[in-house]
């Protein structure tokens, strides 16, 4: 799993690719943590375009950062959601928590 991120002033963009399973879930947990820990990010937006496979381990990744991020205010937001992650996110209803563009 590779994460490409970018700051502008207190929104955080960042591009995963690969596979966000059980076996990368971690990885990317530190990882976005690290990057959402600037406590002036107040919106995350996370590309999933490059996401090529997403199970449950991945879900709890966008819904721990969503806790994280709306403690402060903020917001997350998906973008790029394959058809296959769509229906994880649409039985899970992570989309009553995060948007959708």
């Amino acid at each position: 799993m590779e994460i490409n991120a970018q700051k502008r002033g207190s929104k955080l963009y960042a591009a995963l690719v690969g596979e966000l399973d059980q076996h990368s879930a971690e990885k990317v947990r530190i990882m976005l943590d690290t990057l959402i820990h600037d406590i002036t990010v107040r919106e995350l937006t996370l590309d999933l375009s490059g996401v090529t496979f997403m199970d449950s381990a991945g879900l709890g990744v966008v819904l721990g950062r969503y806790k994280k991020i709306h403690m402060r205010g903020g917001k997350v937001i998906v973008t790029g959601v394959s058809a296959s992650i769509d229906r994880i996110f649409k039985m899970s209803g992570i989309y009553t928590l995060v948007e959708r563009k």
